[in-house]
């Protein structure tokens, strides 16, 4: 008899085998008909966001609504590659934010690689691959001469140069996943690899080129999480500010000074944590955060450690609970989960010529 769908989802202080399962029903209740998962009910949707909740499905065994949710990134690409930056909930896919995000846009990669693993769906990769090329070329069209990506381009067109370091560690990731695709289906990318090159590199060596955005822990962790910083490099960097950004007992901090800890953020640094090898140290940030599990099996979005000491947003959100999931599917040894993340079969990109940069 085969394991049961969610049996890796199961970690010690974290999830029961029926607490994973209300968890992954709580997201399949926010997906919409359509295969579009909102941050919940009545909000709005975003691109990134909805990926991250589609690959958590992924995780959990629930294939087809994942393969329901790309359907919709399908149905609403824009000509030039790319989605907005935010789409009404319950309404067609109406588009709220008309703004293009770079890293909102090259992640549809490194959701289709991650089902393509879980699944081994070929006509699924042959039906995303062109949605994949053109969110790529869109995203590096806002890449600088420094290698790094600009953020965005504003709802008239206009590109926006300034970059930040998390969206721009996230891209990588997704380029990465994005040569994985390329060599899956023989068709070479060199321009590809050579901008994931030039982005690694800026990410590495030149914090500069970024928007001075170091209050927020995920400029903190996302260097490592998006495969950019790796070994001694990491570990050095996530002990330099591991006691501005951790709240012992409660998780991560979403922002300094703020006595807010968050769940998206805690989970994704587990996730971080993992792929530098401290499991342990993984397991130890989620169990810290199950005071932000609700009765329904998902997760409040972040609690007020000081004053009135209170959670808030009082919302809980499809992409908390997402990457919650994911995270619990690396410790638990989930082979797409841990294929995608973990990044030894992903493509490093070439070396950038370093007098260019």
């Amino acid at each position: 008899m085969s394991n049961p769908p969610t049996e890796h989802l199961i970690l010690p202080g974290v999830l029961t085998a029926e607490e994973a399962a209300e968890t992954v029903a709580g997201i399949l209740a926010v997906q919409r008909e359509d295969g579009a998962i909102p941050w919940f009910r009545g909000h709005h949707l975003d691109p990134w966001d909805h990926i991250e909740a589609a690959m958590a499905l992924d995780a959990a065994g629930e294939d087809e609504a994942a393969a329901r949710a790309y359907a919709w990134l399908l149905r609403h690409q824009n000509e030039d590659g790319s989605w907005y930056a935010a789409y009404a909930d319950g309404d067609a896919g109406r588009p709220t934010g008309r703004s293009r995000e770079s890293n909102f846009c090259a992640y549809v990669a490194v959701g289709v690689w991650h089902h393509y693993l879980a699944t081994g769906d070929e006509a699924f990769l042959d039906r995303m691959w062109p949605a994949v090329c053109a969110a790529v070329e869109f995203t590096l069209r806002l890449q600088q001469p420094g290698g790094q990506i600009g953020w965005k381009r504003e709802a008239d067109g206009a590109p926006v140069a300034d970059a930040l370091l998390t969206g721009s560690s996230s891209i990588h990731h997704a380029l990465r996943c994005a040569l994985a695709i390329a060599d899956e289906r023989e068709e070479p990318r060199p321009a590809w690899e050579a901008a994931a090159g030039a982005l690694a590199h800026a990410i590495q060596s030149h914090p500069e080129r970024f928007l001075d955005k170091d209050r927020y822990s995920m400029d903190w962790y996302y260097p490592v999480l998006g495969g950019a910083v790796t070994g001694p490099g990491a570990k050095a960097r996530i002990e330099e500010r591991w006691e501005d950004f951790v709240v012992p007992g409660l998780g991560v901090r979403c922002v300094l000074p703020n006595p807010w800890v968050t769940g998206g953020e805690s989970c994704e640094l587990a996730l971080a944590l993992w792929v530098m090898g401290e499991s342990d140290r993984a397991l130890e940030i989620l169990q810290s955060i199950a005071h932000l599990r609700a009765p329904d099996g998902m997760y409040w979005t972040g609690y007020v450690f000081e004053g009135e000491r209170a959670i808030w947003p009082e919302e809980r959100t499809a992409w908390t609970a997402g990457s919650l999931l994911l995270a619990v599917a690396a410790l638990g040894g989930d082979e797409a989960t841990t294929a995608v993340f973990g990044g030894e079969r992903l493509p490093r990109g070439s070396a950038p010529d370093c007098c260019a940069f």
